[in-house]
């Protein structure tokens, strides 16, 4: 019997009924500005809470992929729940949203898995984490059937986020691989600070300096819940050709609700590959 991930935040982050939730990320594909951007998109950094505060954000890099198509998409995201060494792939055969089962694409599992002990087959950190999930739908309806590898970090050190980059990079090299890396910013300070801190973030992103993010995050000098994927990510696209970091659509959760004693950081970029 297939093992399937069931939703675990449908209802919640995002319409749990097939028909709502089309229409919904349909309205917010069609919404955002589709920027223009230069070559091939080699991966996404995606804001990760419930439509109603990121989904705008987030509609604004899945809108690049309309017309393109990937031999697969290397997924990869923070734990919020679960505590546990290095990252996990889900060992199962798919993810499930009201949209429809999205199968694991094994081979590239199997080889991930091989890379590096730091990366292992487990269900854990995939039980009940929303941040990989909420990524599903928009590539659902921009991308349609496609397979892909679902990558949780337990933890975010230099260690993992090295062994991470370095591993998926090598799977992909002899395929066309979208890798997408799910991540708010800045959590629960006042408005202005969030911006400050969040546009430090944004610099490395655009400056394409993964090292100088690594370091920042380190010292806790800027802030990002998934910083260490973005590192992976930024690392990883760089070694299969990556050569420009461009940031798409910035708000924070103070531009959504109008409350800005607390806010969230929402950030879309991608990371291109210009001749």
């Amino acid at each position: 019997m297939a093992r399937v991930r069931a939703p675990a935040v449908a209802g919640a982050f995002y319409d749990a009924d097939p028909d709502a939730l089309r229409r919904s990320v349909d309205s917010l594909l069609a919404k955002g500005k589709r920027p223009s951007v230069p070559g091939s998109i080699r991966g996404l950094v995606s804001p990760h809470a419930g439509y109603i505060y990121s989904g705008g954000a987030a509609a604004v890099g899945y809108s690049l992929l309309k017309g393109r198509s990937y031999d697969a998409v290397i997924l990869i995201g923070p734990s919020h729940r679960e505590f546990f060494s290095g990252a996990s792939i889900y060992p199962g055969d798919s993810y499930r949203t009201p949209l429809g089962d999205i199968p694991i694409h094994k081979e590239m599992r199997e080889e991930l898995g091989q890379e590096s002990p730091i990366i292992t087959l487990s269900d854990a950190g995939h039980r009940g984490e929303h941040c990989l999930e909420v990524q599903l739908p928009f590539l659902q309806r921009v991308l349609g059937d496609f397979s892909f590898v679902p990558v949780i970090f337990g933890n975010q050190n230099r260690e993992t986020c090295v062994a991470v980059g370095d591993a998926i990079a090598k799977t992909a090299a002899r395929r066309n691989v979208l890798f997408v890396a799910s991540s708010d910013l800045s959590h629960y300070h006042p408005y202005d600070d969030a911006v400050s801190l969040d546009r430090r973030v944004i610099g490395y992103v655009e400056a394409f300096d993964e090292d100088g993010l690594m370091r920042e995050l380190e010292a806790e000098r800027v802030e990002a819940c998934g910083g260490g994927p973005v590192v992976a990510l930024m690392r990883a696209a760089r070694a299969v050709g990556a050569n420009r970091g461009k940031a798409l659509f910035y708000c924070n959760s103070g531009d959504i609700t109008g409350d800005k004693e607390a806010v969230v950081g929402y950030l879309s970029a991608a990371f291109l590959q210009v001749n």
